[in-house]
């Protein structure tokens, strides 16, 4: 049978929700990202800059800002006669942040210089060259900043350990619009976040929700601002780039809907993808919405997309090792968090889990982190499970309820499998075999097409507190061989 030693807790505090308000009617530019190196281990250091390109230290005057967003949120001017205006607005803009490439020395006065380079710039440029050029290297700059804080890598979970700071830096945030059957988008900005360890968990909440029955579907974006160092001034006005995170489907919500719990005001729905909406017992109306994102991939996944299309993530390369008989089935690491979005019930380490030959059976690998039979790594849970809530007037709390964030490392510290979801503990019918734990048994179980999650629980009512005596992994052989390269 397959076993898993180097069961390790660590002390993780929850940080309080954090409310942050994003920036309501600002217009959204489409427009393609730069190129973003990914974070982790193996990320590549970006390109040092020339002092010729790099942004002015004490970047563009109010005047400047003012102009900039007058020419966004402003139809554009469409006069062949108004195009060359507006692409030498956004050139002295330009020219005002960055240091240009070259310089004319034909003209004596500084004056006539200026307007020299101007009018050589835009007949060499298309017309809106130097908007993009602008954007893009205002883009360029911040992620640079944000690289430098995602670069430190936490050892137990193999993810950036620095990613609030990385997401205030960039003014990285989140929105859902609401698409009803007749075409009009409601969007929903403010929310409430909260950082863990390996997930951030995001809750939109109103008192203006649309009704659900003429609700058709429900997109989730990454929101980056574009004007410059508009994250750290914390503008609520300017333009920003959407990129699609997911899409869902609301239609008939509740008959295609998993429930995974409630209280004596809501009921809870899981979508998938770690998405939760949250409806009135009473009106069987919307009451929130909350998700809950890991940290692998998100910067990705949140500025590199469009406002129609997800990022695609770059295919996955296997390291080849002909050596090795058992490649792919051993030493794997993993990190499990158990929260409720406010508290934290586990925060656990689990190293060198493996999988012996035999023990592959239905097409899924065996890693066994707790076991049954060994009560020395059975391990308690910190307060009674459940995953609060809150609107504008109402505050909550479903009881068996919980958000898991899996974090599983390969042999080289790789994520290999990542997912943060909400999960509920269901009551066995049958009775607890073990001696030392007389009590009911809960198990939570969780499926991707990645592979599978089973966790075994007993209450035991003379401590009131939860143990955690059985928890296993199950991965898909396919996603094993394409990671690995292998043929199991």
């Amino acid at each position: 049978m397959a076993t898993g030693c180097g069961g390790h807790l660590r002390q993780c505090g929850a940080e309080p929700a954090v409310g942050v308000a994003a920036f309501p009617g600002a217009s959204e530019v489409g427009l393609p990202s730069p190129p973003f190196t990914p974070a982790g281990p193996s990320a590549v250091r970006p390109r040092n800059r020339s002092k010729s390109s790099a942004a002015r230290p004490q970047g563009v005057s109010r005047a400047v800002h003012a102009g900039i967003k007058s020419l966004y949120l402003t139809p554009s001017i469409k006069p062949e006669s108004n195009l060359g205006i507006e692409s030498g607005i956004w050139l002295k803009i330009y020219s005002s942040c960055f240091q240009p490439k070259k310089t004319i020395w034909k003209m004596k006065s500084e004056q006539t210089e200026t307007v020299s380079l101007g009018c050589a710039a835009l007949h060499d440029r298309e017309p809106g060259y130097w908007k993009k050029e602008y954007i893009f290297k205002q883009i360029a700059v911040v992620k640079s900043r944000v690289m430098q804080l995602v670069k430190p890598v936490d050892p137990y979970t193999g993810l950036p350990c620095k990613n609030k700071e990385a997401m205030k830096a960039s003014g990285l945030s989140w929105i859902i619009v609401l698409k009803d059957k007749i075409g009009k988008e409601h969007v929903m900005e403010e929310a409430n976040l909260s950082f863990k360890d390996t997930s951030v968990t995001i809750l939109w909440h109103s008192t203006d929700w649309p009704c659900l029955d003429i609700l058709s579907t429900l997109k989730l974006f990454g929101v980056i601002p574009l004007l410059p160092d508009q994250s750290r001034a914390g503008s609520k006005n300017g333009p920003r780039h959407r990129s699609l995170i997911a899409e869902y489907r609301l239609a008939n919500l509740t008959e295609k809907s998993v429930e995974v719990g409630a209280d004596k005001l809501v009921r809870l729905f899981y979508l998938n993808s770690g998405l939760v909406v949250g409806l009135w017992k009473v009106k069987n109306e919307i009451a929130f919405v909350m998700t809950s994102l890991h940290y692998h991939q998100l910067f990705e996944r949140s500025t590199l997309g469009s406002a129609t299309v997800k990022y695609a993530l770059p295919p996955h390369k296997p390291l080849l090792d002909d050596v090795d008989p058992e490649y792919g089935l051993h030493d794997y690491s993993l990190h499990l968090d158990m929260h409720g979005r406010s508290c934290t019930y586990l925060c656990g380490t689990f190293k060198s889990l493996f999988c012996r030959k035999d023990d592959i059976a239905d097409e899924y690998l065996k890693l066994t982190a707790v076991s049954l039979k060994d009560n020395t790594k059975h391990l308690p849970l910190i307060g009674t499970p459940g995953l609060s809530w809150e609107t504008n007037v109402f505050k909550g709390n479903v009881k068996d309820c919980y958000v898991m964030d899996v974090t599983l490392l390969d042999e080289i510290g790789k994520p290999f499998w990542c997912f943060s979801a909400p999960v509920c503990m269901d009551l066995s019918s049958k009775a607890s075999g073990l001696y030392d734990y007389m009590g009911h048994i809960y198990t939570t179980d969780y499926a991707d097409s990645e592979g599978k999650v089973y966790v075994e629980l007993v209450w035991l009512e003379e401590t009131k507190e939860y143990f955690i005596v059985n928890l296993v992994l199950y991965l898909s052989t396919k996603k094993v061989n394409d990671w690995f390269g292998t043929n199991y």
